[in-house]
């Protein structure tokens, strides 16, 4: 199991101790430090079977100021949430061919 994590966000936090406290330890990826390749993130969105612009946190500020008045087609979102991984919703749990992002971290039961 991989989780990207980011150790600031409070659900994120929650997350993981919700599957620590389940006996479980996968492997953490800090995602803000460690840039995943759009290949990855690819792969994740085709884990969580969503569209890119499901795992994109409109509210941030970033968001507002940089694209929300532009129409991104898949790539182009991918590539802002490489370029801004603030913009990555999260926790995402990956476990084999399946994910789920943890909001609530109950959402990580269906794939544990």
């Amino acid at each position: 199991m991989r989780y990207f994590h980011n150790p600031r966000c409070t659900k994120s936090r929650e997350g993981l101790a919700y599957l620590e406290e389940k006996g479980l330890k996968p492997e953490v990826i800090l995602y803000q430090k460690e840039p995943l390749s759009p290949n990855d993130l690819e792969e994740i969105i085709d884990k969580l079977d969503i569209e890119a612009i499901e795992l994109v946190r409109t509210k941030e500020a970033v968001w507002k100021e940089e694209f929300a008045d532009k129409e991104l087609d898949e790539n182009e979102l991918i590539l802002a949430m490489i370029e801004y991984p603030q913009l990555m919703e999260r926790p995402i749990l990956i476990n084999g061919d399946k994910a789920a992002i943890g909001r609530p971290k109950e959402n990580f039961d269906s794939i544990i």
